[in-house]
């Protein structure tokens, strides 16, 4: 059990880092509805991490062999590996250039409750860059023969770090809103300008990690 969560951690370190639902957080946070609409926006985003993970925990498990995890595991983690070595390729070299804001963000001031829980929900469960994520810890819960106990365990521990980055400050905003208003702004356009350099980077240490786990199944 415990070195299918340190396999898990870098996964989870990966989605919480990701900078747009941070940035889409903070956006609501600093919105008309800020109270209402950033709890359903985390309330989305938790759900879609839990959702996501555990459809690719029983895909995970239905890979497996009664010798153990059958050699699709490994070229999942590889094929994984590669794309998210490719993004972040792709991430590096357009970090310099100014990236356009989604337009749904320029809608968020505006947006209730139902709509931030769909944000959130997207951008955790469909969103191919977190999705990626979640498919390699779903696959690395599910092939490694845990009890029921221990894969919940393994899911909620995932989805706990994965979310705390959005689902943290939120709760925080709850309690101390005047306070946090102003470190939320310069978090807010710190992360607009880096975001490629921050999305590179990780995905670059995380697909050399999948990559490097994928092929030694292999071998």
């Amino acid at each position: 059990m415990g070195t299918v969560l340190g396999d898990l951690l870098p996964s989870a370190i990966g989605v919480a880092v990701s900078p747009v639902p941070i940035i889409a957080a903070i956006l609501m946070l600093l919105g008309k509805h800020a109270r209402t609409t950033s709890l359903g926006f985390a309330a989305g985003w938790l759900v879609g991490i839990v959702a996501a993970v555990v459809v690719f925990v029983f895909v995970g498990g239905a890979m497996n062999t009664d010798d153990g995890p059958s050699s699709t595991v490994s070229w999942t983690k590889l094929v994984l590996g590669v794309l998210l070595l490719a993004l972040g390729v792709r991430d590096w070299r357009s970090r310099s250039a100014a990236a356009a804001e989604p337009k749904w963000m320029a809608a968020i001031d505006e947006m209730k409750v139902p709509a931030g829980f769909g944000i959130g929900f997207l951008l955790a469960a469909v969103n191919p860059k977190n999705l990626m994520l979640c498919i390699a810890a779903g696959v690395t819960i599910g092939s490694a023969a845990l009890s029921t106990g221990e894969s919940i365990v393994g899911v909620a521990v995932f989805s706990v770090i994965a979310a705390i980055s959005v689902v943290g400050p939120v709760i925080a905003y709850q309690v101390a809103s005047t306070k946090l208003a102003g470190p939320l702004a310069s978090l807010k356009v710190w992360l607009q300008a880096n975001n490629q350099a921050v999305m590179a980077i990780l995905f670059l240490v995380l697909g050399v990690s999948l990559f490097g786990k994928g092929l030694g199944g292999l071998f």
